[in-house]
């Protein structure tokens, strides 16, 4: 009979092999993205925005095109297609305003371009905000257990009773008109998202193997929290607020629409909507444009959402 060998023991990854092994794992992840037309539609579509967003204020003067206020050129049209019928004004020809004026006879393509940074950069501080209220109070909650998950959930509760547009016009209401006292209005209708989504994946994350032996090796609670089982839970919030996008978007707009706007002339895309749905007969292009604009970009931050939850569910990669 032969002897049997000693098992040989494997050599650790070196770092070369490491940065190969993550680069395998980066290209699997674009091909994952890639793959889906939809999903490389949204992406190209979101990168337009965000593009357009950095270099608005290069492409239009703020100052020029903001306080450039002329009564006479009050929702005039002379693009060539359409013709929007016979109740379109006539710019006048020495204007260039390929998609029109609003109500204060500005070019409705620069206060659009100068509208898109305002509207994402405030959805991006809303999703960012509520993200990181979610992820503490939803953590501690499922990690703490007993009466601390008790009285999270039931805050929650609460604002999960009441519709959330009707809220945030309730907080709206009471806070008064200004973009901060709107974007806080909808933040704190936003969070409870994310407090019940990252508590539902800490519950089924802590009972695992690597946590008891993380107390096996005597790590601390709040270490292993944070540095552990966070890190696993929050894939789902990512997917959840990259879909978040849009809809603080709309939800912005919709407040701006429904009254609540700081300023008439201030360039963003519920306002002109707002202008726009008072002249729907005579000046159709303003809803229809700013209305479109609101689409594409809620449209391209969902389609990327849903990359995002291809390439990140473990289901997905095998």
């Amino acid at each position: 009979m032969t002897e049997k060998q000693p098992p040989v023991d494997k050599e650790p990854p070196t770092r070369s092999g490491q940065r190969a092994a993550y680069m395998d794992e980066v290209k699997y992840s674009l091909s994952l993205l890639t793959k889906n037309k939809l999903v490389l539609g949204g992406i190209i579509i979101s990168a337009f925005f965000i593009i357009i967003s950095i270099f608005s204020n290069v492409i239009v003067n703020p100052a020029s095109a903001y306080n450039t206020i002329n009564y006479h050129n009050a929702y005039c049209w002379n693009g060539n297609l359409p013709s929007w019928g016979t109740q379109a004004t006539t710019c006048p020809a020495s204007l260039n305003y390929p998609l029109g004026s609003d109500g204060f006879g500005r070019n409705l393509l620069n206060m659009i371009i100068l509208a898109i940074p305002l509207d994402l950069s405030i959805a991006l501080e809303i999703v960012a905000s509520a993200l990181a209220i979610g992820i503490i109070l939803g953590a501690v909650a499922a990690y703490a257990g007993g009466w601390v998950d008790e009285v999270i959930l039931r805050v929650t509760d609460i604002f999960f009773a009441f519709p959330f547009l009707v809220l945030a016009l309730v907080f709206a209401a009471v806070l008064g008109r200004t973009i901060p006292n709107l974007e806080l209005a909808i933040l704190l209708v936003w969070w409870p998202v994310y407090v019940r989504l990252i508590r539902g994946q800490m519950l089924s994350e802590k009972n695992k193997a690597y946590v008891e032996a993380l107390k096996a090796l005597g790590v601390s609670r709040w270490r292993t929290l944070f540095l552990h089982l966070i890190p696993n839970s929050i894939y789902p919030l990512l997917v959840q607020a990259t879909l978040d996008i849009g809809g603080v978007i709309l939800t912005f707009s919709a407040l701006v629409f429904l009254g609540f706007s700081p300023s008439a002339a201030l360039p963003e895309l519920g306002n002109l909507a707002v202008d726009g749905i008072g002249q729907i007969f005579t000046a159709p292009w303003l809803i229809v444009i700013a209305g479109l604009v609101i689409l594409f970009i809620s449209l391209g931050f969902n389609l990327v959402g849903d990359g995002l939850r291809d390439v990140l569910d473990p289901r997905l990669r095998r």
